[in-house]
């Protein structure tokens, strides 16, 4: 090969490389580049789920910061309040939750898993007639575990 061969070369891969890079181009070279059954989770969807994620957990911390000593009524508020906000962590954390198909943030298909196995654990202690929330308050903890470990 000759250096302007080389240089021709260079260029076309370069130029190609450059033209898969524009966000326009992503999906195409996306269908190239990845195995057919590779999930890709798009970054706006991820930053989505995240922060709808992250408003649950506020809402999650708000039910579970109540006093000990409540009437009956206010026990059974908070006791709603702490089960809606782990449904709805539990419906989007199994949405971000890679399958068998892998995903683009492989740390996600680690620890997704046990995030929603706490987050049931701690669903069904709030659940008793006695509610626990301890559970609920390491579901909280995972977040800011995760978080750190994968940062």
């Amino acid at each position: 090969m000759t250096i302007s061969s080389k240089v021709i070369f260079i260029t076309i891969i370069s130029s190609i490389v450059l033209l898969g890079c524009t966000s326009q181009n992503t999906p195409a070279l996306r269908k190239v580049t990845y195995p057919a059954n590779f999930k890709y989770t798009e970054r706006k969807d991820l930053r989505s789920d995240m922060h709808e994620l992250a408003i649950q957990m506020g809402g999650l911390d708000k039910a579970l910061l109540k006093p000990l000593q409540q009437s009956p009524i206010e026990v059974e508020q908070q006791r709603t309040q702490v089960l809606s906000a782990l449904k709805n962590m539990e419906r989007i954390a199994t949405n971000l939750k890679s399958g068998n198909s892998g995903a683009n943030h492989p740390f996600m298909e680690d620890y997704m898993q046990v995030f929603v196995a706490q987050i049931d654990e701690a669903r069904v202690a709030a659940s008793f007639e006695q509610p626990r929330y301890y559970f609920a308050g390491k579901v909280a903890g995972a977040c800011a575990n995760c978080h750190k470990i994968n940062r």
